[in-house]
């Protein structure tokens, strides 16, 4: 309390400079702290925006389709070949039923969630993604519900969505169909 002095209008002067300069770095110190705190906030928000985009596009391409195959076709042109099958020497993969190239379009999206899960997805998600991936690469049918409803419950727990109802019914899910190109 000495260097608070009201004894002439220099020393008033003085003191309330010298609180004025203490309070303008007080409240300095706490802006940048606040900014800096803030900024990694947002970061950290934008991240988790980010992967709940990745996954919900991910369950939309695993997920899209309650009808037709619900299993993705893990047939490239190379199976075709050993086959025995036709194959146009310019052609890309070919599906096995039709002669488009639709189902391999669909394993294309597939893989490319599945990748993103592997990523981005919490463990029962990678487990699943990975074991999904294992069957796609041994040349076996897979069928992807069982993910696609983990990635559902993850995805509505993140928004702060009630769970899908137990006494509901869902049918099984499976790979959206591309629309034609």
């Amino acid at each position: 309390m000495r260097t608070i002095d009201f004894s002439s209008w220099q020393t008033t002067l003085l003191t309330l400079f010298g609180l004025a300069l203490v309070t303008a770095i007080g409240v300095g110190i706490r802006l940048v702290t606040m900014m800096t705190i803030q900024q990694r906030r947002e970061r950290i928000n934008r991240q988790i925006n980010e992967r709940l985009r990745t996954l919900i596009a991910a369950y939309k391409t695993l997920g899209g389709s309650f009808t037709g195959t619900l299993t993705v076709d893990p047939a490239h042109r190379r199976d075709l070949r050993r086959r025995g099958e036709a194959v146009p020497a310019d052609a890309a993969d070919v599906a096995i039923d039709t002669g488009s190239d639709r189902g391999r379009r669909i394993r294309d999206a597939v893989e490319a969630a599945l990748s993103d899960i592997i990523l981005l997805g919490t463990d029962e998600q990678v487990r699943l993604a990975a074991q999904a991936a294992g069957e796609l690469a041994a040349g076996r049918p897979v069928p992807t519900h069982a993910l696609v409803v983990s990635l559902r419950d993850f995805v509505r727990a993140a928004l702060d969505l009630a769970p899908v109802p137990t006494d509901l019914v869902l049918p099984a899910q499976g790979p959206t169909r591309p629309a034609a190109g």
